[in-house]
């Protein structure tokens, strides 16, 4: 049995459901203490789950800067120290060209997918300075090359990008910031929905359009298991990938985004 995260204090985020949530009773499996943020009300269950009472859920929405420091504040009052954060929110809402999007819609999808990130970095970094260093881990995409989704696509462009300026930035004070790239997954139905509106029967017909490019991309012709998007995110948050930073390893089957 690994034990990588022995003692550790990780947040992660968008650990309600999905990749996220494997992530986070990964790591308490492995003896970290994990905060799990979400802004799902049953986050406090999955938490629940972890052994040994290692885990807390935590309510937050962070497409707000507020969120995000709340969080934070609250990771180190229950935990006393921050040692890695994992930004995991994030997922494209609607799935159409580019030219059928509305502003609104495509405002929705930078706040969804990039700014989480973005302020979890920012609202992290000042404990992560004041204790000499720690890890930032950001989930991005292989959806920089992609149809269907280009807001989204950008967002996570934005990620990569953070990734690695942040990287360059903070180094020399400990401080090591990864991002793993996951392409499409199978997984269990959403507790809740990616688009609260529902789908209509057009949007629907590009998604699958989307579906096609994407599992048409990847070298294996299929989508990756949740396990298989969990572990690389694991190996990035621990101590095994001390000397990697400002990478952003894809995840998705050949497909590199």
């Amino acid at each position: 049995m690994k034990a990588r995260f022995q003692d550790k204090v990780v947040v992660v985020t968008g650990a309600a459901q999905g990749i996220l949530r494997g992530v986070a009773l990964g790591i308490a499996a492995e003896g970290g203490r994990v905060l799990l943020v979400d802004r799902a009300e049953f986050v406090h269950e999955v938490a629940a789950e972890a052994a040994d009472g290692r885990a807390a859920g935590f309510v937050a929405d962070l497409e707000t800067h507020d969120g995000a420091q709340a969080a934070m504040a609250h990771a180190i009052s229950r935990f006393g120290r921050i040692d890695v954060l994992i930004n995991g929110v994030g997922g494209a809402i609607r799935m159409r060209p580019f030219a059928e999007f509305e502003p609104s819609q495509i405002d929705a999808e930078i706040r969804r997918s990039l700014m989480p990130a973005l302020y979890g970095c920012h609202a992290v970094l000042p404990h992560l300075l004041r204790q000499g260093g720690g890890t930032i881990v950001n989930v991005s995409s292989n959806a920089t090359r992609g149809i269907r989704r280009v807001p989204y696509s950008a967002a996570k462009g934005g990620v990569n990008a953070l990734t690695v300026a942040l990287a360059m930035e903070y180094g020399e004070q400990g401080i090591r910031v990864v991002a793993a790239a996951p392409g499409g997954t199978q997984a269990p139905p959403r507790r809740v929905p990616r688009n609260a509106e529902g789908d209509s029967a057009r949007e629907q017909a590009w998604m699958q359009e989307a579906v096609q490019q994407v599992t048409g991309s990847t070298y294996f012709k299929r989508y990756a298991t949740l396990e298989e998007q969990i572990a690389p995110i694991l190996f990035l948050a621990s101590d095994d990938a001390s000397y990697i930073t400002g990478a952003v390893l894809p995840v998705a089957g050949g497909d590199n985004g």
